[in-house]
């Protein structure tokens, strides 16, 4: 260790070249340079995150492009399930049956969904208030005693 180092002095600590510097003038220092470390940091988070969302930005617009391509998908395989049984039957009777069949489809995904959100409600965490309420009792008997 230095020999011109104060030992527990705490007032001044000796440089490089041999002179002394007072312990407000360090941490003075030592603050500045720690404002300084934090600024950068946070300005190479800054510029990670702008990354990023450009990213997930052009992610979401193509995970849009592909829904939207797929919702096409999906009118042209109902076209073709139409033209399919227009070949037997007339196109307005091959139309209805695929219609049918599609409504058919809608109301059971909307009735098995409306039945969900039913056994979801009410939006309130009851188990988690019950448990409240029986802590706080808890807490009210031990202050009785």
């Amino acid at each position: 260790m230095d020999e011109t180092v104060r030992q527990g002095s705490g007032r001044a600590a000796a440089q490089p070249g041999g002179t002394e510097e007072p312990v407000g003038e360090l941490v003075q220092r030592a603050s500045q340079q720690l404002t300084e470390l934090v600024r950068g940091e946070m300005r190479l988070a800054q510029a990670e995150m702008k990354e990023k969302g450009k990213r997930y930005g052009k992610g979401g617009g193509l995970f849009g492009g592909a829904g939207l391509v797929g919702f096409l998908t999906l009118q042209a395989l109902v076209a073709t399930a139409i033209a399919g049984l227009a070949v037997p039957l007339p196109v307005w009777a091959a139309a209805l049956i695929v219609t049918v069949v599609l409504g058919v489809i809608a109301a059971v995904l909307a009735l098995t969904g409306k039945k969900q959100v039913t056994q979801a409600a009410p939006p309130t965490p009851e188990q988690t208030i019950d448990s409240v309420k029986a802590d706080v009792a808890e807490i009210k008997e031990s202050a009785k005693r």
